[in-house]
């Protein structure tokens, strides 16, 4: 049985008190007029830190851009008096969005995690894989954190509903009344109707990783494999379940925060990313367990299929993030390339950084089959890899949000320690509730004699 060591303990709880401090001064430090929004972006760029407002393609259409250029030369005075007011109000927007999309962006960062490693146990039991029954466990303690993560970013949906910030643009009426488009998409993008689809993903996803989790430990105790075989099924059914909701949860909680552009690959990129993270985060807690003494049956094998799996969905990420990428920088299409212009123009550290570490790096390092067997490289490969995809996430969200007026300050860092700490915590006390082995899976002698 895992103990959880008082110095992992302190350590998250240390995590989550700085973390809310952190949020809580970014709160607190957003504007609350458009005098205090111009004097921050006034004294960002006499500090040489502030971005310019060139573009703004999330919420602003391009001729926005030829007005104020026309406004700047004295022409259409009268109209001009009225765009620099709505300009000033989308700037207080951006900035009061701030701390709001640094908190979303961790939250649905660690969330997706867990919702990640529950895709990849689904497809370890419906594919009755033998070599992985000893990390059952470990997989089952991650997916413990969609309980907690998932009310959190639900509740993150319901304030947004209730107009306490403006990250979704569509769930503002008057928006929506002078946009034909918005129009158009109101009857699915609606507020009732997306917090009822939020619902319904969060209720099957907790379901199934909880119904799942209880049938594991029955087999423990049982005298036949009546409850492995429903735990098949289940899977089974759930992969299909999951794989239409990942990708409608992807357009409701990612893509509609920028409701002009749409991708058809957007979910089956979003899912690679969460894909990613989950196998990885399963290899880093696998291999700490390990070395503090428990999973002494997991091996080297074990391991490099692990990073197997990380290195493949890189590439596969990759694959996804390129066809997207190079089919709209190839047509061209206003409403399409207005997505990664912004990114181009006001996100270029974040966007390159992303596409570095989730690429050139594993490409790189984990290329070679020997390096996937040593722990240490596997641990270092995969710090790097998660840092690589809350990048990702950030550069999905923070454009559409904040525009050009984004950082990483502290309320990014106050996302990251806050849910970084309670995904810990709840993880690791959820592994101290049950033996880390299973006993009577079919394929649990399998997995230990797992070589190659």
């Amino acid at each position: 049985m895992y103990t959880f060591s008082n110095r992992l303990k302190i350590g998250s709880f240390i995590a989550m008190g700085l973390g809310l401090i952190f949020l809580a001064i970014g709160f607190i430090s957003a504007p609350s007029t458009v005098e205090e929004a111009k004097a921050i972006v006034a004294a960002a760029h006499d500090d040489g830190h502030g971005g310019g407002h060139g573009e703004e393609a999330t919420h602003h259409s391009s001729s926005d851009a030829a007005h104020a250029e026309k406004d700047s030369h004295g022409e259409e005075a009268a109209h001009g008096e009225g765009h620099d007011a709505s300009h000033d109000e989308h700037l207080l927007h951006q900035l009061q969005n701030r701390p709001w999309a640094a908190l979303y962006v961790a939250a649905f960062f660690f969330f997706m995690i867990a919702l990640g490693v529950l895709a990849f146990y689904a497809v370890q039991r419906a594919s009755q894989a033998g070599w992985s029954p000893l990390l059952f466990r470990v997989m089952e303690g991650i997916t413990a954190y969609m309980v907690p993560g998932g009310i959190i970013v639900f509740v993150i949906l319901v304030l947004s509903v209730m107009h306490m910030n403006h990250m979704f643009v569509w769930m503002d009426a008057d928006v929506v009344a002078h946009d034909k488009l918005l129009q158009g998409k109101a009857g699915y993008l609606n507020p009732t109707f997306f917090l009822v689809r939020a619902a319904i993903f969060l209720g099957g996803w907790i379901f199934y990783r909880e119904y799942s989790r209880k049938l594991s430990l029955a087999q423990d105790e049982s005298d036949d494999n009546t409850n492995f075989v429903k735990n098949f099924r289940w899977s089974a059914g759930f992969l299909v379940f999951y794989l239409v909701t990942e990708s409608m949860m992807s357009w409701d909680w990612i893509m509609s925060l920028d409701p002009h552009w749409f991708s058809t690959l957007f979910g089956w990129y979003v899912f690679a990313s969460m894909f990613v993270s989950g196998i990885t985060m399963i290899a880093i807690i696998a291999i700490y367990l390990k070395s503090k003494g428990y999973l002494e049956q997991v091996n080297d094998s074990h391991i490099h299929d692990l990073a197997k799996f990380m290195f493949g969905i890189s590439i596969f990420w990759t694959y996804l993030w390129f066809a997207q990428f190079m089919l709209i920088w190839y047509a061209n299409i206003p409403e399409e390339v207005t997505y990664f212009v912004a990114r181009l123009e006001d996100y270029k550290l974040p966007f390159f950084t992303m596409l570095a570490l989730n690429f050139i790096f594993p490409l790189l390092v984990l290329m070679n089959s020997d390096y996937k067997r040593v722990n240490w490289f596997v641990i270092m490969t995969g710090i790097v890899l998660l840092f690589g995809h809350y990048l990702d996430v950030f550069n999905m969200v923070m454009p559409a949000t904040v525009g050009d007026q984004w950082h990483l300050g502290l309320p990014e860092i106050g996302g990251i320690l806050f849910f970084g700490g309670l995904f810990v915590f709840w993880v690791f006390n959820t592994l101290t509730k049950q033996p880390l082995q299973p006993k009577r899976n079919p394929f649990i002698e399998e997995s230990r004699q797992f070589h190659y």
